[in-house]
């Protein structure tokens, strides 16, 4: 079980979007993460009048490593660790992510 997925709210830690949140598109299989309006970077793109695509400067997001972001505790309105608790016993157990600090579950 991975401890951030896709569409958790998370805060960059450092980087040149330090203290900004935004919510996570997509796990890449890399431990990277596409998250939204961080780590947009500028690209030149030709025109293809096939596809119908126009040319010039486009807005891309790009991944962003999966250690400089923490998921955000709504409750604290901060960043926080998050654990993984296995809860019950037997057949009926099953994996829970929580928060560090508050102890409680994150996705209730």
């Amino acid at each position: 079980m991975k401890k951030i997925k896709s569409g958790d709210e998370v805060v960059v830690i450092c980087g040149k979007d330090k203290g900004r949140r935004g919510r996570v598109e997509q796990v890449l299989a890399n431990g990277k993460l596409v998250v939204e309006g961080i780590n947009v970077a500028k690209k030149s793109q030709r025109p293809n009048p096939q596809s119908g695509v126009a040319g010039g400067v486009v807005e891309k997001t790009m991944p962003i490593q999966a250690s400089n972001v923490m998921l955000w505790n709504a409750q604290a309105e901060k960043g926080d660790r998050v654990a993984i608790r296995i809860e019950g016993e037997g057949d009926s157990a099953r994996k829970v992510r929580i928060f560090k600090s508050t102890q409680t579950p994150v996705d209730a």
